[in-house]
C-alpha cells in the first residue's frame, strides 16, 4: 500500500453574533481548520485536520511535505513522520538514530501541518489493520472520565453554568479565568466561589488562565483560590515562561496543569526540567499527531505526570483527542468542550459517545472511527479573515 495522493480543505465554522463574547483571547467570530486528505491505491483514504491559518497550512502540506510522503507506505508511520520532521535531513537521522530537524519544522504552522498529515497517515494504518486507532496505538482502556470544559460566566452567573455542566453527569468541570466580566482576583474568586456552590463538594473543579498572568499575580491568585478545592490550575502564565510557571507551581498546593501550546517532546522535556508540572496538556494537533504524543506520553509517565489531552477545535481533532485517551495508559481525563462547535460535533455521520455518566467512550471502527457528513465541505467553507477580534 503507497500514498498516491495529499489533499487540503480549508474550513471555518463562524460564531453567530450572539454567541460572540469577549474574553482574554479577544472576541471568537469564527474556528478554522484545514482538513487533510491521505489517499492510497489500496482506496483508503485517511482524514486529519491542522491547527492555523489555512492557505499557509494547505501551502506547506503541497510545497513541502506531500512530496515527502507520497510513494510512503502509511504502515511505515514512524518513517513518515521522521522524514517530515527532517526535510533534507531525513536520511541521515533514520541511519544514524538521531533527530536532525530543518528549523522551520520544529514548530509553528509547519508542525501543525505535519501534525495533521499523520493524523491521517494513522487512520489509514488502523483502516488496513481494520483495528481503531487507540488499539493500532496500544490500548490502555475503552472509555475515560471527560470533563465539562467551559465557564465564562460573570460573577454569580457561574453558578448556574458549571453547575449545569455537573448536572448533565460530568464529575469535573473547567472554568476560565478571565470571565465575560473581565478579570481581577477578586472578581475569580468570586465567580469560583459562586461555580463551587453550583457543583457541590463531589465535583471537580479547575480553573483556567490561558497564559494570561503575570506571576506575582498567578500566584496571588492560586493562594486565593486553595481553600476551594482546585483540582489544576491550568496555564497560570505565558507558556514560554517555563522557570516562571515553575515559579507559580512552588509557591501554590494546587496541581499545576499546561503544555497545550508547546511543540514536540522538546517543549515537555523543558517543563519537566524545570519542574513546572503536574498535569500534561499536549494538542494533538499541535504536539505532532498521534507519534509524537507517543513520545510525550512516555516522556511524562516517566516523571509520574499525568496526561490530559487539550482537546479543542474540529470534530477530527476531538476524534483524535479520544483515541489519545484511550491508548496512553498515564491519562486519566479528558477535554469536553461545552463552546459553541458545531464544526467539532456535526462534522460526522456518527456522534461521539459520551455517556449520561460523563465517561467517553472510544469508536469500535476501524481507523479515527469517523467519517465526514455529505454537506459537511459546504456547511463549512473557509472565510477569510482573523479567529478573533481584538
Amino acid at each position: 500500500m503507497k500514498i498516491v495522493r495529499v489533499r487540503t480543505i480549508p474550513m471555518s465554522d463562524p460564531v453567530p453574533l450572539p454567541r460572540q463574547h469577549r474574553t482574554d483571547l479577544g472576541t471568537k467570530v469564527k474556528s478554522d481548520a484545514t482538513l487533510i486528505l491521505v489517499e492510497t491505491d489500496a482506496g483508503l483514504t485517511g482524514i486529519g485536520a491542522a491547527l492555523g491559518t489555512p492557505p499557509v497550512v494547505a501551502a506547506i502540506v503541497e510545497h513541502e511535505l506531500s512530496p515527502e510522503v507520497t510513494g510512503e507506505d502509511p504502515l511505515f508511520s514512524e518513517r513518515i513522520y521522521e522524514k517530515m520532521y527532517n526535510g533534507s535531513r531525513a536520511r541521515p537521522a533514520l541511519e544514524r538514530g538521531v533527530p536532525q530537524a530543518e528549523a522551520s519544522r520544529r514548530s509553528g504552522m509547519v508542525m501543525e501541518a505535519i501534525a495533521g498529515i499523520d493524523i491521517a497517515v494513522w487512520d489509514v494504518k488502523a483502516q488496513a489493520l481494520g483495528i481503531p486507532v487507540y488499539q493500532a496505538l496500544g490500548a490502555a482502556r475503552s472509555a475515560v472520565r471527560g470533563y465539562a470544559s467551559g465557564g465564562w460566566a460573570p460573577g454569580d452567573a457561574a453558578e448556574a453554568e458549571l453547575g449545569g455542566y455537573a448536572a448533565q453527569g460530568f464529575s469535573a468541570v473547567k472554568m476560565r479565568v478571565v470571565g465575560r466580566d473581565g478579570f481581577s482576583v477578586e472578581k475569580c474568586v468570586r465567580r469560583v466561589q459562586a461555580a463551587r456552590r453550583g457543583i457541590g463538594a463531589g465535583v471537580e473543579l479547575m480553573v483556567d488562565a490561558h497564559g494570561s498572568l503575570e506571576v506575582p499575580v498567578a500566584i496571588k491568585l492560586a493562594r486565593a483560590l486553595e481553600p476551594y478545592d482546585i483540582a489544576w490550575f491550568e496555564e497560570p502564565v505565558s507558556p514560554d515562561n517555563h522557570r516562571g510557571q515553575a515559579e507559580v507551581r512552588r509557591a501554590t498546593t494546587i496541581p499545576i496543569a499546561s503544555g497545550e501550546r508547546e511543540f514536540t517532546r522538546y517543549g515537555f522535556q523543558s517543563l519537566l526540567d524545570h519542574d513546572a508540572l503536574d498535569i500534561a496538556q499536549p494538542d494533538v494537533a499541535r504536539a505532532g499527531g498521534f507519534t509524537e504524543i507517543r513520545r510525550i506520553a512516555a516522556l511524562t509517565s516517566a516523571r509520574d505526570v499525568r496526561l490530559a489531552p487539550h482537546a479543542w477545535g474540529s470534530g477530527i481533532l476531538f476524534a483524535a483527542s479520544i483515541h489519545i485517551a484511550m491508548a496512553a495508559a498515564n491519562c486519566h481525563i479528558l477535554e469536553v468542550s461545552q463552546g459553541y462547535m458545531p464544526m467539532m460535533w456535526e462534522l460526522f455521520n456518527e456522534p461521539f459517545d459520551i455517556r449520561p455518566d460523563g465517561m467517553v467512550h472510544a469508536p469500535d471502527r476501524p481507523g479515527l472511527g469517523f467519517t465526514l457528513r455529505g454537506d459537511a465541505l459546504d456547511r463549512f467553507k473557509y472565510v477569510a479573515g482573523p479567529e478573533y477580534a481584538f
